[in-house]
């Protein structure tokens, strides 16, 4: 994982998602997945590009099996935008680059 994205636990979800301000995109992945590897490079220039606006954050649900339920994530990799401490947007798969920018311009303008 690099800097620009944050790990996540589900010791740590709370403070660094549900209880923080403006939109937080969550990833959940797992190490094995193909399409999870797929996307976390563009996840990691997105979160370079949008620093400051978007925090990106990824949760292995492999070893934090609990947050991942309380999201009902049921394939990998489930990307989740949250806008204030609330689930606003769910994408399920591995989207192209444009797809998950335009879902943070459409989720940022609100």
């Amino acid at each position: 994982m690099s800097h620009s994205t944050v790990a996540v636990t589900d010791m740590t979800f709370d403070g660094e998602v549900s209880n923080a301000k403006g939109l937080v995109l969550v990833d959940f992945w797992a190490t094995w997945c193909g399409p999870c590897r797929m996307i976390a490079p563009t996840l990691e220039a997105l979160a370079k590009e949008y620093a400051g606006k978007v925090k990106i954050t990824k949760l292995d649900v492999d070893t934090n099996q609990a947050t991942a339920m309380k999201y009902n994530v049921r394939s990998i990799p489930t990307l989740v935008f949250f806008k204030d401490g609330k689930h606003v947007d769910t994408l399920i798969g591995a989207h192209p680059r444009p797809s998950l920018e335009a879902k943070i311009k459409q989720h940022l303008a609100v």
